[in-house]
């Protein structure tokens, strides 16, 4: 069983209270937009981290973090990007490599939107955390916590950060 804590969209920008909600992690994925290094310094001092640059992140992110990843977690395959769109409107990019793959859970940052739904279509659960920085226009700072157990994605729960 693998405990993951989920973030993007840091924007340069840690809460204080991140560490808490992912105390009881085994790892935390940052879906891109960390805005400088010195954030993914911070998370993976804390815990083990995977991630992947975005559109803000400089080179300082970009030779440590790739555009994307694909990596088995247990028995569950998984891509993260930063920039993917949503079930069925995700972009011509991540479309084709999504169908490369053939991750059963894809997960992006990018919109600040926090969702996390099911495309049919491809046999794939989609997570986007929304944005945990106070750069851009959502109103609420999301994170979420979610568990992988064998084949099974579940305990899915929702962080909302205070103002």
């Amino acid at each position: 069983m693998t405990r993951i804590g989920l973030i993007s969209d840091t924007h340069n920008y840690l809460d204080e209270t991140v560490a808490e909600h992912f105390k009881t992690c085994d790892e935390i994925w940052h879906a891109g937009d960390f805005g400088t290094s010195s954030i993914a310094d911070q998370l993976k001092a804390f815990k083990p981290l995977r991630a992947v640059y975005g559109n803000i992140d400089g080179n300082d992110i970009r030779i440590i973090y790739p555009e994307q990843l694909v990596f088995m977690c247990e028995e569950v395959k998984v891509m993260i990007r930063h920039i993917g769109g949503y079930p069925p409107g995700y972009n011509p990019e991540t479309k084709k490599e999504l169908l490369i793959h053939q991750p059963q859970l894809f997960i992006s940052g990018h919109s600040h939107i926090l969702k996390v739904m099911y495309d049919d279509k491809i046999n794939c659960l989609h997570m986007n955390p929304g944005a945990a920085g106070k750069q851009g226009w959502h109103k609420v700072r999301t994170l979420i916590r979610f568990t992988i157990d064998g084949k099974e994605m579940k305990e899915c729960e929702v962080i909302e950060l205070l103002k």
